[in-house]
């Protein structure tokens, strides 16, 4: 009996293991979040994110929209719903007075489009259009009587202008007011730490960033109904698409960046760094089309290959509907949580206290710790984005098990995704928490590291020694994302925790690695293409529409996000296809490992299958391989047994 007893807790004890740390993990991610509930709370009580994104006066008043009073400004607390641009009274001489521009600012319900050379001018305007463009505490009937008009109007000529929606500002049209108004912005941005840059480049390109990320998601879902039903067409085309694409977009970066350079016109500070992007984006761009056009011209010979892989796969996921429908859902919930984060992150930008000073205007102090809160906030980014992708890779994968492993190819299981969801949700989302946390883990350095960099760009040594160390960790968040799809697989065949399936999955590739990485190589490699194809002509969106309003836009922040975004809804959508593959390659060893092929053990792979695997080994190593039978449809097989 106590022989029995110590097996059985022998058996016991593996399964109580996994179960508490999962537990565990699944508790660290719920308490992470609730300190992320808790900061959102703050910065949605402390915050005024329609400050940022609406523009205010110099009285505390938020235009287009009601305001509450602040103490000590008694021009506060207006009702501004009619009125929504922001009009300085000093346009062409701006000064900038740390931290705030000096001019005085109101808010207006239209931008003088014509130029105004005296106080019955403006006078005349504010009758004519219900625009007043002098101090509220002004009558407009004293606006040429009042011997205070002069320094409660705008300095006269007030140029024209024009409604452009940088933070709703009625900008000059008079080419010296508008270079100096530009110039001071812009100089305003550079004076700001990186968290305030990068809030401004989101607020300054959003309209044009969430148009290309609408592009990228057409380019997306075009791309996934070609994988599925015209591949041997559309492989074709698609090479040729993505060679014209580099070629065309590393071209269009050279031509504006020698555009750039010699216009005699550039003279502020945004088009120098214009310039400088460009030349780097220019590079990049070269560099990548060199690589991957030779790439292309040494693969060439596997397309045949490539084409009946993606037939397989389509194959499975043919007998998996739903699956091509998984990655809507991801991207869904996806956006969702990137709206709440930049609404929190814009409230974060905007926490402070509004006090009044001497002269009744108001002025906001950032509170202090807001940097601390922003980096958290950063790393929920992170964290949760990898967590969503990893629990679609586990249910993917799950699917595609749940099918591999079915004797009867013809009969596939009822309901394959709805199940591997709810064993997800019953007993693997411990292991994504945990896997996407490895990867967060080695993101955070990565940015860590480009925050340095950004802080001693003066020192070219550091800014090397700083690149170097950058590539490397990208390079192991890499290798780690490879390892932890295929340990997401193996946890979902034979139910152990995240170490024990990473351990067996490298295990049992080191022993297939010549026969699956020949195998999946191309795959990956065209999958990777369709995600370049995505990115060019996304980013060439946003090469011709940054470049349209060139002095008023940096490029780095807004062209950076518009090429993130495109990659990740690529990436979101064609993963289905790579972790399909890949999910199917690595069922494929391990039942090459498990069974032998024998009446008492047979293959689950279907014979399509092992028939492309043997000619592509044939193709590749030119060796024989050990005599495998051929699949056989019975249903009274031996079932596939936990890997040792």
């Amino acid at each position: 009996d106590s022989g029995d007893s110590v097996s059985e807790l022998r058996e016991w004890r593996p399964g109580v293991y996994r179960k508490c740390t999962d537990i565990l993990w699944l508790l660290l991610f719920c308490l992470f979040w609730a300190g992320l509930m808790f900061l959102s709370g703050y910065a949605v009580v402390a915050g005024a994110a329609e400050r940022l994104v609406l523009g205010y006066d110099s009285f505390g008043n938020i235009c287009g929209r009601k305001n509450s009073p602040v103490e000590g400004a008694n021009l506060s607390g207006l009702d501004m719903t009619n009125k929504k641009y922001v009009f300085f009274l000093n346009s062409c001489s701006l000064e900038i007075q740390s931290p705030k521009i000096s001019s005085l600012s109101l808010c207006v319900s239209s931008c003088p489009q014509q130029q105004l050379n005296s106080l019955e001018d403006l006078q005349s305007f504010a009758r004519n259009n219900g625009s007043f463009l002098c101090v509220y505490s002004l009558n407009v009937s004293s606006y040429t009587v009042n011997p205070k008009a002069a320094q409660l109007c705008p300095t006269l000529p007030v140029p024209p202008s024009k409604s452009f929606p940088l933070f709703n500002r009625c900008v000059p049209q008079n080419p010296e007011c508008y270079s100096k108004y530009a110039s001071v912005l812009i100089s305003m941005v550079n004076e700001m730490d990186v968290f305030h840059r990068i809030l401004s480049g989101i607020l300054a390109g959003r309209d044009t960033v969430i148009g290309l990320s609408v592009l990228a998601l057409a380019f997306s879902l075009i791309l996934v109904l070609a994988f599925r039903f015209i591949q041997t067409l559309f492989i074709h085309t698609l090479i040729a698409l993505v060679v014209f694409g580099l070629l065309f977009v590393s071209g269009v970066l050279w031509w504006l960046h020698y555009d750039y350079r010699n216009d005699p016109s550039t003279e502020l500070e945004t088009e120098k760094e214009n310039v400088k992007f460009l030349l780097g984006y220019a590079i990049f761009s070269t560099i990548i089309t060199v690589v991957l056009l030779s790439l292309i011209f040494v693969l060439r010979k596997r397309l045949p290959f490539s084409v009946q892989l993606f037939r397989i796969v389509g194959k499975i996921i043919g007998r998996i509907p739903f699956l091509v429908f998984q990655p809507l859902w991801t991207f869904l919930i996806l956006i969702v949580f990137w709206v709440f984060w930049v609404a929190v992150l814009l409230s974060l930008g905007t926490a402070g206290t509004a006090q009044a000073t001497s002269g009744g205007q108001v002025e906001y102090r950032a509170l202090s710790g807001i940097c601390y809160m922003a980096w958290y906030h950063f790393v929920g980014l992170i964290w949760t984005s990898e967590f969503i992708l990893a629990c679609q890779q586990m249910v993917i994968a799950g699917a595609v098990v749940t099918c591999y492993f079915n004797r009867n190819k013809n009969n596939p299981p009822p309901h394959p995704v709805l199940s591997s969801i709810s064993v997800l949700f019953c007993y693997h989302l411990g292991t994504a928490v945990k896997g996407s946390f490895l990867i967060a883990i080695l993101r955070i350095p990565r940015i860590v590291l480009l925050y340095l960099c950004d802080i001693l760009n003066q020192k070219n040594n550091a800014k090397h020694l700083f690149n170097c160390c950058s590539c490397w960790v990208c390079f192991q968040k890499s290798c780690l994302r490879y390892f932890n799809q295929h340990a997401y697989t193996t946890t979902v065949i034979n139910g152990t925790n995240f170490c024990t399936s990473a351990n067996d999955a490298v295990c049992i590739l080191a022993k297939n690695s010549a026969k699956l990485a020949s195998i999946s190589c191309f795959g990956d490699f065209l999958l990777f293409l369709g995600k370049v194809f995505v990115v060019c002509f996304t980013v060439f969106g946003g090469l011709m529409a940054f470049n349209y309003h060139r002095e008023l836009q940096a490029w780095v922040v807004p062209l950076l996000l518009v090429g993130f975004f495109a990659y990740l809804m690529s990436h979101s959508f064609l993963s289905v296809f790579e972790v399909t593959a890949d999910a199917m390659f690595l069922c494929f060893a391990i039942d090459m490992e498990t069974n032998d092929g024998t009446a008492e053990k047979p293959y689950f792979v279907d014979q399509e299958l092992l028939t492309f695997v043997s000619q592509s080994d044939k193709l590749t190593e030119g060796r024989n391989h050990r005599n495998t039978r051929p699949f056989q449809d019975n249903e009274d097989g031996t079932e596939l047994q936990p890997m040792v």
